[in-house]
């Protein structure tokens, strides 16, 4: 079997086909030639090139690749062709078994305009389509969606009319990008809604399971942050939701002739109203939760139902409770921004990878490892983790923990907001719904873990840690420690920032005495009991901590906080050419440059749309931080960029007066 994906999805698919004694078949693209999902395969195929539209969305390629290794199945996991119907009569035309629906079941499902056609004439409840050409004041707010795909991708909320004709173009543009089809539609926007789906699994023999309902409520930009099963808003309101939604669900399968494993999505109220809407052809990212509230390992069913087997007379049951959150290489507190660049290092205390858990524990599905590269051309997530608890407050107390304690050491992550989320009063009570961040608010939930007092202890350490390491590596005679000296000297200095606090920096003074013991006149309540370089005790107002620290050139990191601490090394002097020149507008994510709506010499307001990004399959906007004059512009459309690669430069009002050029100076 060869799996048509990558990353976490990929190794989640083999690590089921070996167990049912399948062999199996990775591709890969010139980016992902070291991922770990492509050593997990028997065999490999490269996918020449970078962007996914030259390699994972190359379905040609990839039946080539497939006969190339003597596969004669094709899984395609999820997001890339895994909902493409044209793909899959290509894969049964070319000889070979897809693992999934009938094409002509995702074609159905495949236009959401045509999907709530169907549902609507089948029974099931739906909200109603509007044309965007149509759009009046009275529909607002409404959610313009892309027709062809999801995950976030096309969506954009429209609040006042004169926001509608900038929203289409920016979704459609970002539907082309990621499903090739820029077709968008308009639905009513419910403000307060929750995020029901079904997991259905229907075998070729006219045998359909609603195998439990999941929530996901908890979404940033359209995409779920947090999934758990069963759906808190079911279990809350109780009555017949729970049936009416499984009926509705098997309805929608039956009427589109589905097989195999999907998705029927819902949006409810707080009265258990609900609406379809879109029926998910493939295997969900979040499918682990129900995987572990039911013991049904849904892939082996995929594959079982390929086979033509039948399933079992009793649909599976649900018990416990089971929590997935998303880690992503991104940035909450910065607007979201993603993030790129080296995984040094990630440890997550798990009790099983990919697989069913017999007992309460932790689950982690993965597709990074030590020295993994996050690269701009796809999605930013380093992992699922998910955890199953006999009830709700326990699994999530056992998440949160498990977050905090990980060792994550490379670009900035979202970890500490999801564990916030976790321990919020409005989570553990279960009042989530699609507004749970914007009314708890951003910067509450993104607020790190470590306060101001961890940051400079942990900056102790650091430096502590550093000066070991330095007296490891030298001596000045064989028995005498470098830097040993008669006299008593004055205090060390080393500086570090905080790199989740604006790069703000922190002073570490520190001394050894004759004795051996460290002097630290800023935190006089402590006293060192042991350093290494790799690891310093410290005892604070009677309380001994052990941290951990590692360094990468001049990141360091240091764990054993409640929270991991991001700290960089300072350099004693300043490169005069590191330094930006005073209004420079900055790339915040490495990506390409799509749109540019300024010219050198234009006038802009602050807060207003200058360029526009494409990083990681999204959209992202660029805006003036000032009144001011646009005097340089560094890019043009379709360059490649870097992070910190200088946009543009903006010169405020008030510093107009400074900008002549240099010649007129010259005396």
């Amino acid at each position: 079997m060869l799996v048509a994906n990558r990353g976490e999805i990929a190794g989640r698919v083999f690590t089921t086909a070996r167990a049912m004694g399948m062999r199996t078949v990775a591709v890969f693209s010139d980016p992902d030639e070291h991922a770990p999902h492509v050593a997990m395969a028997d065999a490999a195929v490269r996918l020449p090139g970078s962007v996914s539209a030259d390699t994972y969305l190359r379905g040609d390629l990839i039946i080539a690749a497939a006969h190339a290794s003597g596969a004669d199945a094709i899984h395609p996991g999820y997001g890339f062709l895994s909902e493409n119907a044209e793909f899959a009569q290509a894969v049964i035309d070319a000889g070979l078994t897809w693992i999934g629906p009938p094409p002509e079941a995702i074609t159905a499902m495949g236009s959401k305009v045509n999907a709530k056609k169907l549902m609507d004439d089948a029974g099931v409840p739906v909200l109603g389509n509007i044309d965007p050409a149509a759009v009046t004041a009275d529909d607002l707010p409404l959610l313009i969606k892309a027709s062809a795909g999801g995950g976030g991708r096309g969506m954009r909320i429209v609040r006042s009319l004169d926001e509608l004709s900038a929203a289409v173009e920016a979704a459609a543009r970002e539907a082309q990008s990621a499903f090739g089809d820029p077709t968008v539609f308009c639905e009513p926007y419910v403000e307060r809604g929750h995020h029901i789906e079904v997991q259905i699994m229907a075998d070729t023999h006219g045998a359909i399971w609603a195998v439990g309902e999941r929530e996901c409520s908890i979404q940033r930009r359209h995409q779920k942050v947090v999934e758990e099963a069963p759906a808190p808003l079911v279990d809350r309101l109780g009555g017949d939701l729970r049936e009416r939604l499984f009926a509705a669900a098997r309805s929608a399968a039956a009427a589109i002739g589905y097989t195999g494993a999907g998705t029927v999505e819902f949006l409810a109220d707080e009265t258990g109203r609900f609406y379809f809407l879109e029926t998910n052809t493939r295997l969900q990212v979040e499918h682990p939760v129900t995987e572990l509230t039911t013991g049904t390992d849904l892939v082996a069913w995929q594959l079982r139902v390929a086979m033509g087997e039948h399933l079992d007379l009793t649909e599976p049951t649900s018990s416990g409770h089971a929590i997935e959150v998303r880690l992503y290489a991104e940035d909450p507190a910065a607007q979201w921004q993603p993030q790129s660049g080296t995984v040094h290092a990630v440890e997550i205390d798990e009790d099983v990878r990919f697989g069913l858990l017999d007992r309460p524990g932790i689950r982690v599905d993965s597709g990074v490892e030590d020295g993994s590269e996050i690269s701009a051309f796809y999605d930013p997530m380093l992992a699922k983790v998910i955890c199953w608890a006999p009830d709700r407050r326990r699994a999530a107390a056992m998440l949160a923990r498990a977050l905090a304690d990980a060792r994550i050491h490379g670009p900035v992550t979202n970890r500490d907001m999801l564990v916030n989320t976790l321990r919020t009063k409005e989570f553990l009570t279960g009042d989530t719904d699609t507004a749970f961040i914007d009314e708890v608010g951003l910067g509450v939930l993104s607020a790190p873990l470590a306060g101001a007092d961890d940051v400079r202890l942990a900056a102790t350490a650091a430096a502590l840690a550093d000066a070991a390491l330095g007296r490891s590596l030298a001596t000045v005679q064989a028995g005498l420690p470098s830097g040993w000296r008669n006299l008593a000297s004055g205090h060390q200095v080393k500086r570090y920032a905080d790199t989740r606090a604006d790069g703000a920096e922190i002073e570490v003074r520190y001394r050894y005495g004759r004795t051996g013991v460290v002097d630290l006149p800023d935190l006089p309540e402590a006293s060192v009991v042991e350093v290494s370089p790799d690891r310093v005790v410290v005892e604070v107002t009677g309380v001994r901590r052990t941290l951990r620290v590692a360094r990468y050139g001049e990141a360091v990191f240091v764990d054993g906080l409640g929270g991991a601490v991001a700290l960089r090394r300072l350099p004693r002097f300043v490169d005069p050419s590191a330094i930006a020149r005073p209004g420079s507008l900055l790339a915040p994510m490495p990506g390409a440059v799509i749109r540019i709506g300024v010219t050198e010499g234009d006038r802009v307001v602050a807060g207003q749309s200058l360029l526009w990004l494409e990083a990681m399959k999204m959209e992202h906007t660029v805006s003036a931080p000032v009144d001011g004059v646009v005097t340089t512009l560094s890019v043009q459309p379709g360059q490649q960029l870097s992070v910190g690669d200088v946009l543009a430069v903006i010169t405020a009002d008030g510093e107009l007066d400074h900008t002549a050029p240099a010649e007129e100076n010259v005396g």
